[in-house]
């Protein structure tokens, strides 16, 4: 057939077919310019509803703390009060919030939840969470603290047990409550083998849709950095406070610089390279903007050191500002026990503690820490031939907490290191250790290092400095922003990672020399 006798009747469909085009185009567009307010109001309508469904759980749980503070004073025969921990201050001022930008008075009673999935882990994070609780504690008497945690095989009880064990944090329990989450398997990075940073976002939104499920608290606040369910907490319920302590960014430009080195940068150091690290370095980009857009509606954001404040400053501040959020991103420094290292590892006089030739890294063991790095550079010493004959007797150890399988697999690849590199007599690992076990080796060892590249903030190293060790840290993050160089002075030595060895040597040298003038060892 000619094609001049078809195109008459192309011309006739097209004009039958318009109005149903237009109609589409036009209720497309009606979709488009309406999806913002009706995924808001379904938002709010599904908070209502988790409002209601989680009314009786909540009325529950006041009792119940009523009920365990009733006897809890009966059993103490005295009013019941929290301890006064040095290692916990607490300003005097009202604060808090009620109803979003309200003062909460002193005799407020409602729900404080913090997500914290994690939290019979024993890591620094960790130390941040029960001290923030027991700031609320005192802050608000009354107030319960309910903590979101997938720990199912942990109970109350052995829990706060394990705080006072080892942070030496004493928690009232009565106003403390453990919502036991069903979903942390979807925040794992076991679970998401591709796209993890942003498989672990999106599973964490189901976690804390979980953790509403459970109980819809007055004030929430995320203490391990999952910034997505507090966008989802603003989406829900917008009347209520949402808090962010921050011990690191997800992403950061740190990172994306990290894609392109070779070494000393990290586990994704030296991965952007060919296509695949192209189309890698265009993924993360994309989540810095997913990122960026979560944190935008915080209503209070602290961050754990300098360093993390300049990099959520410049992913979430312009966003905030826009919002007119009225608080400033700010450093809140984590609480490190100095004053109680003080007072137990003696400097001066005669109790003055007696050092031995001891490395020590106090890190929780996680591929991050690099133990493996301290490992071989302290392996590079030991059968260096520039080491002095006094110090064959030099040791590492390692001292961290381990939370599950994964971290013992782990554990039990770097003993096979240390026989690997021979020097498996003078390293000694110290798993799970209690505060006094920390506190007896800060005060015995010489030399405190820390290998991870961009540590959040490094209680380790406040440590190691208030028990009066040297200190040998990664030349980026917290430690060098804020604690080894405070305003142009230096308060230890930061190091390269490929010069690790060389810092280590330098180091053992100068402990030989004072063991030398004190006649020690």
């Amino acid at each position: 057939m000619d094609i001049l006798y078809l195109f008459p009747m192309y011309i006739a469909c097209v004009a039958l077919a318009w109005p149903v085009f237009g109609y589409c185009a036009a209720l497309l567009g009606s979709v488009i310019l309406l999806a913002p307010w009706t995924i808001q109001l379904a938002s709010r309508a599904a908070g209502l509803r988790l409002s209601r469904n989680s009314k009786a759980r909540r009325d529950i749980i006041l009792i119940n703390a009523k009920r365990e503070e009733d006897d809890h004073h009966e059993k103490e025969h005295v009013l019941p009060k929290l301890e006064d921990l040095d290692s916990v201050e607490v300003d005097d001022h009202p604060g808090g919030v009620a109803p979003n930008g309200g003062t909460a008075p002193k005799d407020w009673e409602g729900i404080v939840g913090f997500l914290h999935p994690f939290c019979n882990a024993g890591g620094g994070g960790e130390r941040v969470l029960w001290a923030a609780i027991k700031a609320t504690q005192k802050r608000w008497p009354r107030a319960i603290c309910v903590v979101y945690t997938g720990d199912h095989d942990a109970t109350k009880s052995t829990i706060l047990e394990r705080v006072k064990h080892r942070f030496n944090i004493q928690l009232h329990p009565p106003t403390v409550v453990f919502m036991y989450l069903r979903t942390r398997d979807w925040v794992l990075s076991t679970t998401w083998p591709h796209f993890t940073l942003l498989g672990q976002s999106l599973g964490s939104l189901i976690m804390a849709y979980d953790a509403f499920s459970l109980v819809v608290p007055d004030i929430f606040i995320d203490t391990m950095g999952y910034s997505f369910t507090l966008a989802l907490s603003n989406y829900l319920f917008p009347k209520i406070p949402t808090g962010a302590y921050v011990h690191y960014p997800t992403i950061s430009t740190d990172m994306l610089s990290s894609l392109g080195a070779d070494i000393g940068k990290g586990v994704n150091a030296g991965t952007g390279k060919g296509l695949k690290g192209f189309a890698k370095r265009q993924y993360w980009k994309a989540y810095a903007f997913l990122y960026g857009q979560s944190g935008r509606n915080v209503d209070v954001v602290m961050t754990n050191s300098s360093w993390t404040q300049a990099h959520i400053q410049s992913l979430w501040g312009l966003k905030r500002t826009k919002k007119r959020k009225p608080h400033a991103v700010e450093v809140v420094y984590p609480p490190v026990a100095v004053e109680e290292i003080e007072d137990k590892v003696h400097l001066e006089g005669p109790k003055a503690v007696q050092r031995q030739k001891a490395l020590l890294y106090v890190a929780q063991f996680r591929p991050e820490k690099n133990h493996d790095l301290i490992l071989r550079s302290f392996a590079k010493m030991a059968h260096s031939p520039e080491r002095p004959a006094e110090a064959s007797d030099a040791r590492l150890v390692l001292i961290g907490s381990v939370r599950d399988s994964k971290d013992e697999k782990m554990v039990y690849q770097l003993r096979l290191l240390a026989h690997e590199l021979k020097i498996e007599d003078c390293v000694q690992f110290i798993c799970d250790a209690s505060w006094d076990e920390v506190l007896d080796w800060l005060g015995k060892s010489w030399v405190g290092v820390n290998g991870m590249w961009n540590e959040h903030f490094g209680i380790g190293v406040v440590e190691y400095q208030a028990a009066g060790l040297i200190c040998v840290v990664n030349d980026s993050g917290g430690p060098k922003a804020d604690i080894v160089d405070v305003d142009g002075e230096a308060t230890g030595t930061l190091s390269q990672g490929v010069l690790w060895n060389v810092f280590l040597l330098r180091s053992l040298h100068f402990v030989l020399a004072l063991l030398d003038i004190c006649n020690i060892g």
